[in-house]
């Protein structure tokens, strides 16, 4: 799916407000709302639109500890691969995890209450996952910026 700029200004419009009405967003972006329902169903059709979600504070629900956490697995074979991410997936802990290159095969962002949680969780859980050879963890001490918007207008328009 090729994206004009009116599909830009729709995209940037839900990723700010996501609970926009339709009419709503059709006066931000210039559109009437017919034309842009069926905008935004294309976009959804199309994954362009992955999901809806509502976005929570974690130190506003008690998860006031975030940890970057890569890990590097033994390379005996896909076995350790696919035991790590089956694991990775059950853990509600783990927000985001992202296979890498360089030195660490996985990058984890970990939330949870505190330290002591943290601890049980990689003593508990991480370590004892079949395959992991080293573990190094990086705590957040201030959340500087935090998005979850991908940077659509700063792209060239086609």
């Amino acid at each position: 799916m090729t994206l004009d700029r009116t599909d830009l200004l729709i995209l940037e419009a839900l990723q700010r407000e996501g609970r926009l009405s339709n009419q709503d967003l059709a006066q931000r972006v210039n559109l009437s709302p017919s034309p842009c329902l069926r905008r935004v169903r294309a976009l959804e059709e199309a994954g362009v639109i992955r999901q809806y979600v509502a976005l929570v504070d974690p130190r506003k629900v008690g998860l006031g500890l975030s940890a970057y956490v890569t890990v590097k697995l033994e390379k005996k074979g896909k076995m350790p691969i696919e035991q790590f991410t089956r694991a990775v997936l059950a853990w509600p802990q783990v927000v985001a995890c992202y296979s890498m290159t360089g030195d660490m095969d996985y990058l984890m962002r970990v939330q949870v209450t505190d330290l002591d949680h943290y601890s049980r969780f990689v003593m508990d859980k991480l370590l004892k996952q079949p395959g992991v050879l080293d573990v190094k963890s990086n705590f957040v001490l201030e959340r500087v910026k935090d998005t979850t918007a991908v940077p659509l207008l700063s792209q060239p328009v086609r």
